[in-house]
């Protein structure tokens, strides 16, 4: 049956619904099957045309339920569940259905503090770094704050999602036949962590790699937030 990811976090702005997209991007690129599940009721639903995955309106208990359903049904699937932000009880829902969930922070102190207290309320957990700064000197600032204060966390904690302005083209109805290279490139690094994390052989991309992507670097498996010598994750 399907795996179930779920994108939440009581802090708004931290960009779930963007990194669901470039996961579900990411994972189709690599050649895996996925649903990207809106449930934000603020967000209308984008269209499947032109992107590497299937988009699902579960902006309803009803709807939901149904398409969780579903996609229990269906092998070497991934369902990526959007869940918006500011919804601790929906986060608790989700937390439960899911079989790991990100936690998507920015760099701000605000954005940490709120991150340690949902990774201590989630014990499945991890969190992911996201639109993290471009510029060197903002992010040795930024990658300092994080080990002082997330350093109990740290086996939790993903490597950083780069700040792109590409990236709102997957957010758009209807995405460009050509994304550019560095936002493919992001998509698939995120997914191959992803995957790492899920225990699912990430792949080579097939088909589907683009020609001229730099060729892919496999993260080390002592580099990921999930030691094989650790209990397993559910």
């Amino acid at each position: 049956m399907a795996e179930i990811i779920c994108i939440i976090g009581n802090k708004g702005g931290t960009g779930k619904t963007t990194l669901s997209h470039m996961l579900c991007q990411g994972l189709g690129l690599l050649g895996h099957r996925s649903a990207c599940v809106l449930t934000d009721t603020s967000r209308e639903p984008l269209t499947p045309e032109g992107r590497r995955y299937i988009t699902a309106d579960a902006r309803t208990r009803e709807a939901l339920t149904k398409v969780v359903d579903k996609l229990r049904t269906l092998e070497n699937w991934v369902g990526v569940i959007d869940g918006g932000g500011n919804r601790t009880e929906m986060d608790r829902k989700l937390y439960a259905l899911s079989d790991i969930v990100l936690l998507p922070f920015r760099e701000s102190h605000e954005d940490i503090r709120t991150v340690l207290r949902d990774l201590e309320m989630f014990p499945r957990a991890y969190a992911v770094p996201s639109q993290w700064p471009a510029n060197a000197w903002q992010r040795e600032a930024a990658d300092r704050n994080v080990a002082q204060l997330m350093g109990a966390y740290r086996h939790r904690i993903l490597k950083p999602v780069g700040a792109l302005s590409s990236s709102k083209l997957l957010l758009q109805r209807q995405v460009p036949d050509q994304l550019p290279t560095p936002l493919a490139n992001a998509c698939r690094a995120l997914a191959r962590q992803v995957l790492h994390v899920l225990e699912i052989d990430a792949g080579e991309g097939g088909d589907f790699v683009e020609e001229d992507e730099d060729e892919a670097v496999h993260i080390p498996p002592a580099e990921m937030p999930l030691r094989l010598s650790q209990p397993a994750r559910r």
